[in-house]
């Protein structure tokens, strides 16, 4: 990625996403800091979540976080939030990414920054993950979030798990909030042509890499998943009336969509169903889409045009990218966006 500056950018997830008054005012503290932009919304009624995306130089970056974590603490109420989504919080994750002209250690220290400050001036409980975790039990988000925010009081007394930054005790109103440097991360939901979430369930275990348990003369075993750097979870989505497989691909270099669409479609024939399409949670890298459509060309034709938006066209259709939402390059894929900001 080419640019001049230092970008950082930050994906917060917020646990709110039915609430447009409540949305508008957290993505206005964002934009009420010179220098940061804010690339993407998305919301997600029955998740009740809202991811957005920003980027820009670090120092206006951590100011917007820290604003938008501050806006978000006082407009959602986690005593009365529900929705599919795990999550421990008002602010549930901030990641921090480097994108261009930084290094992780740079990002680890911003996100150090944000901790620090989010822990002390707001009094939120901040637990640090991935790259900038201060324990190797507490680098992978979803362990974080085991027991989510009704079993978060119980759990944040535990020695194990007291935070990092802020107040060691449970805080209704706001809960947690998990902040860290992590590497560009692909949020990717397949839709399936079944209702049934056990069937979404059954993809899930067999997909991502930690696998599922099995019991095998009495006892507990482990089965690997099959793809590496996946994590995969089922649930019923609302907003499209369908079973899905919702998915981080931690590295998508290793595990791209393309190989996820095509192992969801197999692992699905076990479970006697089909997928329908799939949606991409905030941005996406221009890469994960030639890739798609380079192989599609070559399957089909043996040879690759040259136009790369015509290879982007035939990974939308080929990984179903409008078919349960609308899908605009433009809008979705992260080099575009930056490039529109000015920032590459």
């Amino acid at each position: 990625m080419i640019s001049k500056q230092k970008i950082l950018e930050c994906v917060p997830n917020f646990s709110e996403g039915r609430d447009a008054v409540k949305i508008e005012a957290i993505a206005d503290a964002i934009r009420s800091v010179y220098g940061a932009h804010l690339l993407h919304i998305d919301i997600s009624p029955a998740a009740n979540r809202t991811v957005m995306t920003f980027a820009g130089e670090p120092e206006p970056v951590i100011e917007a976080a820290f604003r938008a974590i501050k806006k978000a603490g006082e407009v959602i109420d986690m005593r009365t939030q529900e929705g599919v989504h795990p999550r421990i919080g008002a602010t549930d994750v901030c990641p921090l990414v480097p994108l261009a002209n930084m290094t992780m250690d740079e990002a680890i220290a911003c996100a150090g920054i944000l901790g620090s400050r989010v822990g002390k001036e707001l009094n939120i409980p901040v637990y640090l993950y991935e790259h900038s975790a201060s324990k190797l039990h507490r680098r992978a988000l979803p362990d974080i979030r085991k027991g989510q925010y009704e079993g978060f009081e119980a759990k944040i007394s535990h020695p194990d798990w007291l935070p990092d930054y802020g107040p060691a005790v449970f805080t209704p109103a706001t809960g947690a909030t998990v902040i860290g440097a992590r590497d560009i991360l692909v949020a990717f939901n397949i839709s399936l042509t079944t209702q049934e979430v056990s069937k979404a369930n059954y993809i899930a275990d067999r997909i991502r890499e930690r696998g599922y348990f099995k019991t095998e003369d009495g006892k507990k075993v482990r089965v690997p998943g099959l793809l590496p750097k996946l994590r995969a979870i089922g649930w019923y989505m609302a907003d499209y009336e369908t079973a899905q497989v919702s998915m981080n691909l931690i590295d998508y270099r290793i595990t791209s969509p393309l190989t996820v669409w095509n192992t969801c479609k197999a692992v699905a024939a076990e479970a006697s169903t089909d997928l329908v399409g799939s949606e991409v949670i905030g941005l996406i890298p221009e890469s994960c889409l030639i890739e798609t459509g380079t192989y599609v060309y070559l399957k089909e034709m043996q040879k690759v045009p040259d136009d790369k938006e015509i290879l982007i066209q035939k990974a939308i259709t080929y990984l179903g990218l409008d078919k349960v939402k609308p899908f605009e390059a433009q809008a979705k894929i992260l080099e575009h966006a930056l490039e529109h900001a000015g920032l590459i």
